[in-house]
């Protein structure tokens, strides 16, 4: 168990309310080696901080762990709605759903299509 708190952390008693919902989301093919609160505490740190997922403090779980559970919990399902955004509405979160390094990809993104717009960086003169 962590000794330290940060900004991002919900209560316990909070994440009762969505550990149903977030257990769900795994097969049960053998038992859970981590507390899945950490795990979730971990989550929130990166999406608030949005540092990478290396820089993850020492007393989180594994960045691999992690970033493992992230990806499951942000797949979308047919109503194009993942699990990751029903636990933090569930859990009133407030803070951005996304990480640091979607942001940037996203930036990068609007760049490009910017400068595809008036016609620089194209695939033309090739």
């Amino acid at each position: 168990m962590r000794k330290k708190k940060y900004p991002s952390d919900i209560s316990r008693e909070q994440f009762e309310q969505i550990r149903p919902l977030l257990e769900g989301a795994r097969k049960r093919t053998k038992p859970r080696t981590v507390d899945l609160y950490e795990v979730w505490s971990a989550v929130l740190y990166l999406l608030k901080s949005g540092c990478q997922w290396r820089m993850l403090p020492r007393e989180f779980p594994k960045w691999r762990t992690v970033h493992s559970y992230f990806a499951k919990w942000s797949e979308q399902d047919e109503e194009g709605m993942s699990l990751l955004e029903r636990a933090l509405k569930k859990s009133s979160w407030r803070g951005p759903y996304e990480t640091g390094a979607q942001r940037t990809a996203d930036a990068i993104d609007c760049g490009r299509a910017e400068r595809e717009k008036h016609g620089h960086g194209g695939s033309e003169g090739l």
